[in-house]
């Protein structure tokens, strides 16, 4: 008998134990000021839309949300008017709290008659966070109208030879006057494709975008379309340069790619001719270069083969056959899109190469 007595006692025991446990406040719940007023709250019961709700431990790393809601609190040494000022209700400000008072292991705010003081450790803290929240505004505050007098820069073009040298000058002494601590590279058109852009190493690529994406801006500058070009005095242009005898002649094609075929083969197949390709260049400056010594033909657009026509003793004719206008953009990625530079330097390339349009 007493030794039941005794399992029946230590059952009970065990059950009253269990009974103080269960209705104890848990490590999540922590007395803190709801509004003004000193309450005991539990902090893993949440609302939808509460911004720092995801606390019930000590979390495993700085929680960079309850920043804002510390600086507010210690502004303004009240529970309510830090959730006025930073547009929150009351319960979740005092949520806030209490997950500060949790991190920092210190009350942060104590009640002082009938107002709420702050803590040796929040003074001390109350500088430190100000600096932070100054710091955090000033990075996502639009920064000023950038003095492009003081840039320096190296703003890298891509386009092809003949593209440049049309562009070149302008744009030098556009960005003498505007921009004249800013530097230039100009490189010729690659076979890497759009990469360059996307990667940064390239600012603004200038021509005929044959493989536009999704990832890049391209703003068309000019409608362009095809011309042939010889040397002056080529047996060509001693009469009317006909379908047969363009297709009879020895061609120079252009292509970064390497084709030796295109629109133009395309067009004169319609036709029944097929022209003789002899090579392929990658860019229109080279086979400008090729003309004047020998007795190639070559098609490229009329902005390019006008602008070197005195300089390289070339002739330029109308083609015999029909080919589609070809659009000259300029391409860049949107990374640059606001900064202040980069807008100078598209609207420059778009001033200096629109003068060819009267002439397309």
């Amino acid at each position: 008998m007493a030794e039941s007595l005794r399992v029946i006692g230590f059952i009970l025991f065990l059950a009253a134990l269990l009974v103080i446990t269960w209705f104890r406040p848990s490590d999540g719940q922590q007395k803190h000021f709801s509004g003004d007023a000193l309450t005991r709250t539990d902090v893993s019961g949440s609302r939808p839309g509460d911004w720092a709700d995801d606390f019930s431990a000590p979390p495993p790393h700085v929680d960079m949300r309850l920043l804002p809601a510390l600086d507010a609190l210690l502004q303004e040494g009240s529970v309510t008017g830090a959730a006025e000022r930073l547009a929150l209700s009351p319960p979740a400000m005092s949520r806030a709290l209490s997950k500060i008072r949790h991190a920092l292991g210190d009350p942060v705010l104590v009640r002082a008659g009938r107002g709420l003081v702050p803590t040796p450790r929040a003074l001390e803290l109350q500088p430190k966070v100000r600096a932070l929240m100054r710091e955090a505004e000033d990075l996502l505050t639009p920064r000023p109208q950038e003095d492009l007098a003081q840039v320096s820069r190296t703003l890298t073009i891509v386009a092809d030879e003949a593209y440049a040298a049309v562009l070149a000058p302008a744009l030098l002494r556009q960005a003498s006057e505007e921009v004249p601590l800013a530097r230039f590279t100009f490189t010729v058109e690659n076979t890497h494709g759009n990469a360059p852009l996307r990667e940064g190493a390239v600012d603004i690529e200038v021509g005929i975008i044959d493989e536009p994406s999704p990832e890049l801006r391209i703003d068309p500058l000019f409608t362009d379309r095809f011309v042939g070009t010889v040397r002056t005095g080529h047996s060509l242009l001693e009469g009317a340069v006909t379908a047969s005898a363009f297709a009879a002649a020895r061609h120079v094609s252009v292509s970064r790619k390497g084709r030796m075929t295109g629109p133009i083969d395309v067009a004169l197949q319609e036709l029944g001719l097929r022209r003789e390709v002899v090579a392929s260049v990658p860019n229109y400056g080279e086979a400008l270069l090729m003309l004047p010594s020998t007795n190639f033909v070559t098609a490229m657009p009329r902005s390019l083969a006008t602008s070197a026509q005195e300089s390289l003793g070339i002739e330029v004719f109308d083609l015999p056959i029909e080919t589609a206008p070809i659009s000259i953009c300029q391409a860049w990625h949107p990374r640059h899109e606001t900064e202040p530079v980069h807008v100078w330097l598209r609207q420059a390339v778009r001033s200096a190469l629109t003068q060819p349009a009267s002439t397309a």
